[in-house]
């Protein structure tokens, strides 16, 4: 029994002649016919009973019809959600993103139009270091994920980049600094830092190491903290200084003071990254890559 026997039955049963039902589904009457007596004979019974004005359904056909339509509706929903899914309007789409992302005001502004666009597409969301970020895109557990990149990041990996975010010197409101409202690196001559791990992301560990060295000085690391909100608050509670992206100042604690830095300005680089060909896999994750380089190109 396939589908289009499903079908031929349903137009016979609800045009109540063969001849119009053969209309109807594109096919000529005798075709028709022979097709609805197969499937007669496969089921074992009399579906219709054939008049001289046309045909109506036997007790066996009343019976047979009410789930006829039934699993007509189903096929064509399952038919309409396989559609959907092809277009990207549904499904799942599994995204990673770090801390210190989060704060970038580009990331949430995605995620919202994402979800706008395509209200029914599950999102499934992941925060991690961009190491962990990197190893769940290689395993294939994350499709996409916003991560810091350098040079160090896997040249494999396709990259949506945004624009490098400026950093800021982050110290506590009692610092002698925090009067000011600009500094320029060599004011943390000798100062307890905080930062993280470097294995939790390279990129901006080497941004901000290497911008110290350009002027003239390294860094006395005392404390490491998983996050940029960990930093902060570590900050707060006077244990030592930072430098962090410009957004993170949007964590206003009342011990922090945020500084502009004067000469050469260490950069935070974000990209929305993804594995070659995970796009074509996923129309989902194409909507949001089409919308992640449409941000792109808006900005300067």
């Amino acid at each position: 029994m396939e589908l289009r026997h499903l079908r031929y039955f349903l137009a016979v049963a609800e045009e109540a002649n063969f001849t119009r039902a053969a209309a109807r589904v594109g096919i000529g009457q005798p075709p028709l016919s022979q097709q609805i007596q197969a499937l007669e004979k496969e089921l074992g019974t009399a579906l219709f009973v054939r008049t001289p004005q046309g045909a109506r359904l036997t007790d066996a056909g009343q019976a047979f019809l009410v789930e006829v339509r039934r699993v007509l509706v189903d096929v064509d929903r399952a038919a309409e959600s396989a559609r959907r899914a092809a277009r990207g309007e549904s499904g799942r789409l599994r995204l990673g993103f770090t801390a210190s992302a989060a704060f970038n005001p580009i990331v949430p502004a995605l995620i919202r139009d994402y979800r706008r666009a395509r209200p029914a597409v599950e999102l499934a969301l992941e925060e991690t270091n961009t190491a962990g970020l990197l190893e769940a895109l290689a395993s294939g557990r994350l499709e996409a994920a916003f991560i810091r990149y350098s040079v160090s990041t896997p040249s494999e990996l396709e990259l949506v980049k945004f624009p490098d975010e400026p950093m800021k010197i982050a110290v506590p409101a009692a610092h002698p600094l925090a009067t000011r409202t600009r500094a320029p690196l060599s004011a943390l001559v000798g100062e307890p830092f905080i930062l993280f791990p470097r294995s939790f992301g390279n990129s901006l560990y080497d941004e901000i190491l290497s911008a110290c060295r350009q002027a003239g000085f390294s860094l006395a690391i005392t404390q490491e903290a998983p996050q940029m909100s960990s930093i902060v608050n570590l900050v707060s509670a006077e244990l030592g200084v930072s430098v962090v992206p410009e957004s993170t100042a949007q964590v206003q604690l009342p011990g922090v003071r945020y500084l502009e830095i004067e000469g050469q300005v260490p950069m935070a680089r974000l990209a929305l990254a993804s594995m070659p060909g995970q796009a074509q896999a996923s129309p989902a994750l194409q909507h949001l890559l089409a919308l992640a380089q449409g941000q792109t190109a808006r900005r300067p």
